[in-house]
């Protein structure tokens, strides 16, 4: 999964360069172009050493000082995807420099630091490029299927894990018949040896969906041993993807999931949602069992396909797995070793401290649900629940971008435990069009799907699935369309045909420009729908600037509550 870092501030680098051209005496900034991604941090021009004696009667120093803070701050929330926090914090690192009477580069060390911070600023813009803005795929993890089945074996199983096995089945534990054979006791000593951390990694990580698989199964009828194909197929990784482009825990082939009632589209993949393809499965399953009325033939359908075990069963005129996997000549070998590997798992799984396994929890699996009314940037909650957006991501691995789907109004979010209260609360008070961050173009006439995309330098298909149209869709005149890219300003309120932002002029460049000394005091009562963001952006300050005179810890407000902003007369944005 992609660190926050690569949803950085993709247009961060415009506002710092349009803002920094309004420097005093009307000269203009050099161009600067992006720096790489490995560019030092900024710095001040003087060594720490020089900084703490002198910085307190240094103006310049403390306020590079203070612009540095700014930025480490920055730096900070967009480390845990607090990407609103962050552009804030970003943008006082600035602002704090062209308030400066002579301008940001009008003293020779605040110009160096001043360029530097911009080259540290164009650097993140490079990386959200690079490696991928809000709306590119999350990262997959490779799926460890392909990993477990490609291992060969030297020697039969050994004395003690035999021994082993034969006392765990005559416990009469399991569900599914298990033949003692080699092959089985083959897969139990690798599987508890060689990949014992494999093992202890996959069950750690299913004791999050085991409860609920197991529910599921039961309401289904199946045999709760088949709760343990998703240690083979995936580990328990929702975001684990094949070789073969199967994904999520039960390593859903596209088309086999949408058979299985899985949506798949621009804004979410449900094989990804552990629940849902958990349902998915089940009827799977039972739909194989249907076809074969065996198990293990099941198992090797799910693995091969059941064209491919009908066509093996009549071309050998054999009707059992074991003896159909006999010869190279009917299955193929990924098949052949497939069912014996998941009966293995699953007598390991069944009692995993007489094989040597420790089995630690990973992550808690109390979440609540949050149905939402309207598409929502999950950056947005994570700021409201004050969480690293990284949890939504890993609690809500079906979808493929930040914002939730636009056209699934019943869409449940997932937050920690304990936090729905504050979603809600959120929820209720803001206005619609502020929760999700899209960049909108208006249809022309004359334009089509083709245009469009060559005119904003997008990909075709992905402006189409994002307006869940078909490729060849005709538009109309006056339709309005979702962009498939980020807009100017990470999470600005996208209220127009085009969510764009103006450079705020140095002038009036929000609190920084001038001390609370030299503007007005005002009381604000926060209205219905209000955020820190819009209400900054009505009295044209930051964020940052809000919570700092305000004390708050977050970015959570509630109607009613009185904020102090200090602004001038011609400050407020009505």
């Amino acid at each position: 999964m992609p660190s926050p870092c690569r949803a950085v501030v993709a247009a961060l680098v415009g506002v710092v360069l349009a803002a920094g051209c309004a420097t005093s005496g009307g000269s203009s900034t050099p161009t600067v172009s992006p720096a790489p991604a490995t560019v030092a941090p900024v710095a001040s021009t003087t060594t720490r050493a020089e900084l703490a004696p002198r910085q307190a009667g240094d103006p310049v120093l403390a306020l590079i000082a203070l612009s540095q803070r700014h930025f480490a701050l920055g730096e900070s929330e967009l480390q845990v995807g607090h990407l609103d926090t962050a552009r804030a914090a970003f943008n006082d690192a600035v602002h704090v420099l062209l308030a400066w009477p002579a301008g940001a580069r009008g003293e020779p060390r605040l110009r160096e630091h001043f360029d530097r911070l911009v080259e540290r600023i164009s650097a993140l813009e490079v990386v959200a490029l690079t490696e991928g803005d809000g709306f590119m795929e999350p990262q997959y993890e490779p799926a460890t299927r392909d990993e477990l089945l490609a291992i060969t074996f030297d020697d039969d199983a050994t004395g003690a894990t035999q021994e082993a096995v034969v006392a765990d089945l005559a416990q009469g534990v399991h569900d599914i018949d298990i033949p003692l054979n080699q092959r089985v006791l083959s897969y139990v000593d690798l599987l508890s040896g060689r990949m014992k951390g494999h093992m202890e990694d996959g069950l750690s990580r299913g004791v999050r969906y085991l409860p609920m698989i197991f529910e599921v199964f039961r309401a289904e009828g199946l045999p709760l041993d088949l709760a343990y194909v998703p240690l083979i197929e995936s580990a328990f990784k929702p975001t684990a993807v094949s070789r073969a482009r199967a994904r999520g825990i039960w390593q859903f082939m596209s088309a086999t999931a949408t058979e299985n009632g899985l949506k798949q589209d621009w804004y979410l993949d449900e094989r990804a949602e552990p629940e849902k393809a958990t349902r998915a499965a089940a009827r799977y399953l039972k739909t194989l069992h249907g076809m074969f009325g065996d198990w293990h033939l099941a198992l090797a359908a799910y693995n091969g396909g059941p064209g491919r075990v009908q066509r093996a069963m009549r071309r050998s005129g054999l009707s059992s797995f074991w003896d159909l996997s006999r010869s190279s000549s009917f299955l193929p070998q990924e098949t052949r070793n497939y069912v014996p590997l998941i009966l293995a798992a699953a007598i390991i799984a069944r009692n995993p401290e007489q094989y040597g396994l420790q089995v630690v929890p990973a992550g808690d699996s109390y979440v609540e649900r949050i149905a939402l009314p309207h598409p929502v940037d999950i950056r947005r909650v994570a700021e409201w629940i004050e969480t690293p957006v990284q949890v939504l991501r890993e609690l809500n691995p079906e979808l493929r971008r930040w914002t939730t789907p636009v056209r699934d109004t019943g869409f449940e979010l997932k937050v920690p435990d304990g936090t729905g209260y504050l979603v809600r609360d959120q929820l209720a008070r803001a206005n619609p069009e502020s929760l999700a961050t899209f960049r909108w173009h208006t249809v022309k006439k004359g334009e089509s799907l083709v245009s469009i995309a060559r005119t904003l330098k997008v990909n075709r298909q992905e402006l189409a699935e994002a307006n869940y149209l078909p490729l060849n869709a005709r538009v109309r005149e006056g339709e309005r369309l979702i962009v498939p890219r980020e807009p100017p300003l990470l999470l600005a309120s996208a209220s127009g045909p085009a969510a764009q932002v103006d450079a705020v002029p140095a002038a009036s460049a929000g609190p920084a420009a001038a001390g609370p000394a030299e503007r007005e005091r005002l009381i604000y009562r926060v209205q219905r729908g209000d955020t820190l963001y819009s209400i900054a952006r009505t009295f044209r300050t930051t964020v940052a600037a809000i919570r700092d005179w305000n004390r708050l810890r977050g970015t959570l407000i509630r109607v009613g509550d009185r904020l102090t902003i200090y602004t001038t007369s011609s400050a407020r944005t009505d």
